[in-house]
């Protein structure tokens, strides 16, 4: 039992927090890459973020490879936070930002492919132990895909309005 459920019940439930992260991640890298502030979008993105590697420490076991992913996810997450909230996306923290929100959803999506290679059978059978080809190709084109988002975001969006009492 976790939090009074079954462990089924309570995987169900981190699964589903997991993949709404990712769904606001999306609306949130979209606006990075356009240029668009998305606020309420970006508090959904980072809190249900937070709740997916927190709740992921709650299964039973020792310190894995997910919880390592958990500890790097929170510590970056707490950049993004903290870039975003306190400091406003002033000067360099608006890189910061984006870096660190981008690696956070990228964390996030990592996860998920390896758990769909681990759980799905028909990706299973493509790679069952995790390190054939089809599961690095996926992994990959992930991470290139991300290294783009990156990139693009970076330059496109905007620092905050600044301002200036004359």
């Amino acid at each position: 039992m976790i939090l009074g459920m079954s462990i089924h019940a309570f995987t169900v439930l981190h699964t589903l927090i997991s993949l709404i992260a990712i769904g606001f991640g999306v609306v949130v890298a979209v606006g990075l890459v356009t240029g668009r502030r998305m606020d309420a979008f970006t508090g959904a993105f980072l809190f249900t973020t937070a709740l997916t590697s927190i709740t992921g420490f709650l299964f039973p076991g020792k310190i894995d490879p997910a919880r390592i992913v958990g500890i790097i996810s929170l510590l970056v997450l707490a950049l993004a936070i903290y870039a975003w909230y306190f400091r406003e996306l002033a000067h360099g923290w608006r890189a910061t930002y984006v870096s660190a929100a981008l690696v956070a959803f990228y964390l996030n999506c990592f996860v998920a492919v390896t758990q769909t290679f681990q759980k799905i059978p028909f990706f299973h059978a493509l790679a069952p132990k995790g390190n054939e080809p089809p599961f690095a190709i996926a992994q990959l084109a992930l991470l290139v895909v991300f290294i783009v988002l990156g990139f693009l975001a970076v330059r496109r969006f905007p620092p905050p309005v600044q301002i200036v009492v004359a």
